[in-house]
């Protein structure tokens, strides 16, 4: 991969950036998905984002070879850390992370997170603690998308500023992904559903309370699923 020839995954989070956008992305990746959307002629400005030495090198030498110093600045830096308030950022994107993780970088940058007007996030795993997180800070999903690239399955969440509520089916499986109910969101549940299934076989029949817990979340996943597929 790199910023000519972008992976379906991140071409369908570079297709919700906003057009014109002041954009941070972080956790950059070579700097690819700013790259690719300068040379579309998509942004206006872009920080590139890197918590760690040898990535943060990789996506400056990408800037340099790219001729887009003038457009894309590359910052060392945790999360939203890198962002200022002079940046004047509308969009945010975080990919390639597990959903814990960017609701992390979420919390702990809130105060630069609500400096941008939209955030495209696209978590790896376990995307409803970015749902819950949203709808615990005032974010509303406007769009979310699933693909299948390469054998994975890939969740894309879109959010706005904006009161959101949101039932344990939304949060779990997301609110527009469930209705449109396409061919990635099928199979993903499936294997989902399976796993679950199998895990619940093992678990022991004992009365200590985190296998009873266990046992519970479980079950109401797996019925919330079921509902959705009946």
């Amino acid at each position: 991969m790199n910023s000519e020839q972008l992976s379906q995954r991140l071409k369908t989070v570079g297709s919700y950036v906003s057009s014109g956008a002041r954009l941070a992305d972080i956790g950059s990746d070579h700097a690819y998905l700013p790259c690719y959307l300068a040379k579309k002629q998509r942004i206006e400005f872009a920080i590139a984002g890197e918590v760690v030495k040898g990535p943060f090198q990789s996506a400056e030498r990408q800037v340099r070879t790219e001729g887009l110093t003038d457009l894309i600045e590359v910052r060392m830096g945790d999360g939203l850390d890198v962002v200022r308030a002079e940046d004047g950022i509308t969009d945010i994107t975080i990919a390639g992370m597990g959903g814990p993780l960017i609701a992390k970088i979420l919390e702990r940058g809130k105060v630069k997170a609500n400096l941008a007007a939209r955030l495209i996030l696209q978590p790896n795993v376990h995307a409803m603690a970015i749902r819950e997180w949203a709808v615990k800070n005032d974010w509303k999903l406007v769009a979310e998308e699933i693909l299948e690239e390469n054998q994975k399955l890939y969740e894309i969440l879109v959010l706005e500023k904006g009161a959101m509520e949101l039932n344990s089916a939304d949060l779990l499986l997301g609110p527009f992904l469930r209705q449109t109910r396409s061919d990635a969101f099928v199979k993903k549940w499936e294997r989902e559903l399976a796993e679950w299934e199998r895990i619940l076989l093992k678990l022991p029949e004992d009365d200590r309370q985190e296998v009873k817990d266990k046992r519970r979340e479980l079950e109401m996943k797996i019925e919330l699923v079921k509902e959705a597929f009946s």
